[in-house]
């Protein structure tokens, strides 16, 4: 089993569709989301996921130089940005893609599929 990483990307047209969301809408997305961890607990595959607060809530801290310098904002100046993301234990790259086709539709989102580096 190898571990993947599959992460949910916004960019602006996202955040347009989403705040356009009625309340139900949006309910259901985090039903779908909610149903979809659970396949995958159920299932072993679980390792750890979640979504992360806004952009704007990012700091960056450079310390390569000796001092730590902190910045506010993302590191990448890119319009789009990471806004949660699974890890999962799944047998291989076929797998991670069809894992990664039912996370799209569960959070209504575009999601990369990443695997993690061989030990």
């Amino acid at each position: 089993m190898t571990q993947y990483m599959i992460s949910v990307w916004h960019d602006p047209a996202d955040e347009e569709r989403m705040e356009a969301m009625t309340p139900e809408q949006m309910q259901q997305v985090f039903e779908d989301v909610d149903a979809f961890n659970a396949k995958l607990t159920e299932a072993g595959k679980w390792v750890f996921g979640g979504g992360l607060e806004t952009k704007e809530s990012t700091t960056c801290v450079d310390a390569r130089g000796g001092d730590a310098v902190v910045t506010d904002g993302p590191y990448s100046e890119a319009k789009e940005y990471l806004g949660g993301f699974w890890v999962l234990e799944l047998a291989d790259m076929d797998e991670a893609l069809r894992v990664a086709a039912e996370a799209s539709k569960a959070c209504a989102g575009k999601v990369e599929v990443r695997p993690f580096q061989a030990e």
